[in-house]
């Protein structure tokens, strides 16, 4: 068990590190250190973009700061003449290897459907399914979880007053013969998580830097707007976008659960999940319409996917 928790101490670390090393999005911001928005979308500016904007009130924007600029923007490609690989603009290997790679593509295909928007959700899917063997491993790890669950929890009561280091040192080895009897992986349900955070964050960071993105429309929504911004100017097509992050969400919790052994456990994520929905419900409303209908789609996805999976699996 000890070495189980050392390994996730380990993935954590290294996904920090990463990111620590590397860098991600910055803003531009005035010389009282306020971030700057696009007043008309709610927008932050990213100061680090990765292409030129195409808006001219935009362009001038970042021409006012450009002292405050990595690059100058003059220096930029435009959106649609990105490079898949562009180490004249950027350094770091975060940007370089994640998050230039998946601008460039989200680009060609929104170059292909001629939409950005359907370009962030299309994009979005093939990632799930590009992630699928992952995912059915994690279904068959929840699975066998939910088999060894009775003999979990007999375990449990057996030691339940039984504080000592003798019996704590007992109980762990049982639990790992549980585990072993029943083919179960202590991080398996884990590694899902850890593996798709760098690929989550690294997408979100491409659809932030890309100005081509944010300046473009789907259908009632301004792709860069954020429902609060488009709420208040009286478009209420956004509250749909709300509700569907909330439901997408609730749902995606609700069928995307795994067991994970003891009902102290059970309780713990429980408290995780109702306060993660509370929280993603808060922040829906500051979300880009971008990044909203790329949770929405994915997370709709990943419902279907595992509905689908989980049934094969009891067949």
């Amino acid at each position: 068990m000890k070495k189980n928790k050392k390994i996730k101490k380990i993935l954590i670390l290294s996904v920090l590190i990463l990111f620590g090393l590397t860098g991600c999005t910055t803003y531009l911001s005035d010389e009282n250190n306020k971030r700057i928005s696009n007043e008309e979308t709610g927008q932050g500016l990213p100061k680090n973009i990765l292409c030129q904007p195409e808006n001219s009130d935009i362009l001038k924007i970042y021409e006012k700061y450009e002292k405050t600029l990595e690059i100058k923007v003059e220096d930029l490609p435009k959106c649609q003449d990105l490079k898949i690989y562009n180490p004249e603009s950027y350094t770091g290997l975060w940007t370089q290897i994640f998050i230039i790679p998946l601008a460039w593509y989200i680009i060609k295909v929104g170059l292909f459907l001629k939409s950005y928007g359907l370009a962030v959700m299309a994009v979005g899917i093939l990632i799930r399914i590009v992630i699928m063997p992952l995912t059915i491993k994690t279904l068959k790890q929840s699975e066998n979880m939910k088999k060894a669950n009775p003999e979990i929890k007999k375990l449990e009561e057996k030691y339940k007053n039984k504080t000592e280091s003798d019996a704590m040192m007992q109980k762990s080895q049982e639990m790992m013969l549980i585990y072993k009897k029943y083919n179960v992986s202590p991080i398996g349900g884990c590694l899902q998580s850890f593996l798709q955070l760098p690929i989550f964050l690294a997408f979100l960071e491409a659809i932030t830097r890309v100005p081509a993105i944010f300046e473009s429309t789907l259908w009632k929504f301004q792709l860069g707007t954020t429902p609060f911004t488009g709420i208040s100017s009286g478009n209420y097509w956004y509250l749909l976008l709300v509700f569907l992050i909330i439901f997408t969400t609730y749902l995606s919790f609700k069928f995307n659960a795994l067991s994970i052994g003891s009902p102290e456990q059970e309780k713990q994520m429980k408290f995780m999940t109702n306060f993660m929905l509370i929280f993603i419900s808060i922040a829906s409303f500051s979300l880009p319409s971008a990044i909203a209908l790329y949770w929405v789609v994915t997370s709709g996805f990943g419902v279907v996917q595992n509905i689908i999976m989980k049934k094969n699996l009891k067949e």
